[in-house]
């Protein structure tokens, strides 16, 4: 069809897609055209707003490599990781909820005995992390993996420092389904904004803030992985996190402690902060369960 005008144009650009062999690609393909079509009506950009859209969508692309995903950073600024991370998790009632995984997960942490600390010797509040994991039944998920990772008191990963890993590792529950490890007590943090999602936070008016929260992955035989974090009440960017992550459930209080004894039995010569969490894990169905088991 020749002679297209902002009226038939998006019935002809749809049409050049009903052929694709995939019926997922054609569903895709369809409802992308048709959602831009109508956001450009809406719109109505100038030709230099336009020009100005592609540079910032070829800016996001350059900034991308090996230890930055711009993109990423992007859907998550724009409340789009937590969306499908909703559509993908939807968890019955019971069952702790889920939130987006992060960029500062590193597959070759450090498995630690129950009861280590690792924060080492680094600086900050010492802080006690204890808690359990079980079923929706209230059994107790006996050997469940944990792995944890958090940010230092300046609101710094560990990888963002250097080589040394820090504040992250894996430990093991025990036969009543708990575990508990000491580290320092993180910090809210900026993310990356030296980019153009940080300009474009700017120009909407936004902070670059993620509230001070400890991320935790869980797994056990026969539930789904739970990825989550658990907040720290109190925090002054809960309302306004920029990657919009947080939930009621997930929020609790970091307490604080004068020294003495706390309650794994260590003696503590400081004060020091106390996060307890029970996490409770979704089973898989019987159908994926038998898949998982080939």
């Amino acid at each position: 069809m020749r002679d297209l005008d902002e009226n038939s144009i998006t019935t002809e650009a749809l049409s050049r897609v009903s052929a694709a062999p995939d019926p997922r690609m054609r569903q895709i393909s369809e409802a992308l055209i048709r959602h831009l079509h109508t956001f450009i009506r809406e719109i109505e950009p100038t030709q230099a707003e336009w020009e100005a859209g592609i540079g910032f969508l070829t800016r996001v692309g350059q900034m991308c490599n090996a230890n930055r995903q711009e993109f990423i950073l992007l859907s998550d600024a724009l409340g789009v990781s937590m969306l499908v991370d909703a559509i993908n998790h939807r968890m019955p009632e019971g069952t702790t909820e889920t939130t987006v995984f992060g960029p500062f997960f590193v597959q070759a942490r450090k498995s630690f005995p129950l009861g280590a600390n690792i924060a080492e010797d680094l600086e900050g509040t010492p802080m006690l992390v204890t808690g359990t994991v079980s079923s929706t039944s209230g059994a107790p998920l006996i050997e469940a993996d944990i792995d944890v990772w958090h940010s230092d008191d300046e609101g710094y990963y560990d990888v963002q420092q250097g080589d040394e890993l820090a504040m992250r590792g894996h430990f093991r529950a025990d036969d009543e389904g708990r575990f508990h490890f000491w580290s320092v007590r993180p910090r809210y943090y900026p993310i990356p904004d030296d980019g153009p999602v940080g300009d474009m936070l700017k120009a909407q008016g936004r902070h670059p803030f993620r509230p001070e929260h400890v991320h935790f992955m869980v797994a056990a035989a026969g539930h789904e992985t739970l990825v989550t974090h658990v907040f720290a009440e109190g925090d002054p960017y809960l309302d306004s996190d920029v990657v919009f992550g947080v939930k009621n459930s997930l929020v609790t209080r970091f307490v604080e402690h004068e020294a003495g004894t706390a309650a794994d039995g260590r003696i503590m010569n400081r004060n020091y902060v106390h996060l307890h969490y029970d996490f409770v894990l979704k089973a898989r169905p019987p159908s994926a369960q038998a898949r998982s088991n080939r």
